[in-house]
């Protein structure tokens, strides 16, 4: 019955590959535990307290409060399927309530660092070098996630439009201007694309130097490197970009709901995170404008 379910989030709920990975590797492990209280025990037959029982256990196990929630989340998403298919006739899960998770605002990269990463890197003019500028570009410029940066394909972009479209979470797509200078990097990355692999290149956008779609640890590795020669971040990951992106827009006096479609998120309490991270600006908007600050 799991492999079902998956096969439903996954072609009709639409879900990324991640997390259809991520919920059968919950349920597996639910599924395990189950057996460790009896090895004659189905998931279609437990109770709120075996699903309590093994939550228990993994707070004892210090598995994160963050990952205990996805994992419950995984538990719900599972048996309100079977209550829908009518395999079972009460959801033991009802009664499950998320656990406290400390709040951590996320980490950007400062203007300046981010100006200094484009002025200042010497990237270099051949194939790779405009590629590797022009995913950083990308990912800042455009906020797009690290999945929606390789899902790229070269029809996504429209130069003279200067817009991309990106297919986000759940195949949502979503439109997303370009600047004059990354329109302009685009075209010359095409141009350089078009003589390294000729008739040999894919429909992808970016291409690993042996001309094959990027992959994560790739692109991962890349905004390490060079992020990390303008940041003082402890972490320089593909999504301290996005931060980035969200961050400095809103510092700006960007619209947090044209933020939000942009950031492709489906609510704004996703997006309001960013706020936070703009106190110092109201702080001094508040300084220099309130008569008594």
């Amino acid at each position: 019955m799991i492999n079902t379910f998956l096969k439903y989030i996954e072609f009709e709920k639409r879900y990324s590959v991640h997390t259809v990975v991520s919920y059968k590797n919950d349920l597996d492990q639910f599924n395990i535990f189950l057996s460790s209280l009896d090895s004659h025990l189905k998931l279609e037959s437990v109770t709120y307290q075996h699903i309590r029982s093994w939550i228990i256990s993994l707070v004892e196990d210090k598995i994160a409060p963050s990952s205990v929630n996805r994992k419950m989340a995984s538990i719900r998403s599972y048996y309100k399927f079977l209550l829908r298919s009518g395999l079972i006739t009460k959801d033991p899960s009802l009664q499950l309530k998320a656990l406290r998770t400390p709040k951590r605002l996320p980490q950007f990269a400062q203007e300046h660092e981010m100006q200094n990463l484009f002025e200042l890197v010497e990237f270099g003019d051949d194939f790779k070098g405009v590629r590797d500028r022009l995913m950083l570009e990308l990912l800042y410029a455009t906020g797009v996630r690290r999945a929606e940066l390789i899902g790229l394909k070269t029809t996504s972009i429209n130069v003279e439009k200067r817009q991309i479209k990106v297919l986000g979470k759940r195949n949502k797509e979503r439109v997303i201007p370009l600047t004059i200078e990354v329109a302009n990097l685009v075209q010359k990355y095409l141009q350089l694309r078009e003589v390294e692999y000729m008739s040999e290149a894919n429909d992808f956008l970016l291409l690993t130097n042996k001309g094959q779609p990027l992959y994560e640890v790739f692109v991962y590795r890349k905004v390490k490197k060079y992020l990390g020669a303008t940041t003082s971040l402890e972490k320089n990951s593909p999504h301290i970009l996005r931060h980035s992106f969200a961050t400095h827009l809103l510092n700006n006096g960007a619209d947090l709901n044209a933020v939000k479609e942009l950031l492709g998120h489906s609510s704004l309490a996703a997006t309001q995170v960013y706020t936070h991270n703009s106190l110092d600006k109201l702080k001094k908007v508040f300084e220099k404008a309130h008569p008594k600050a």
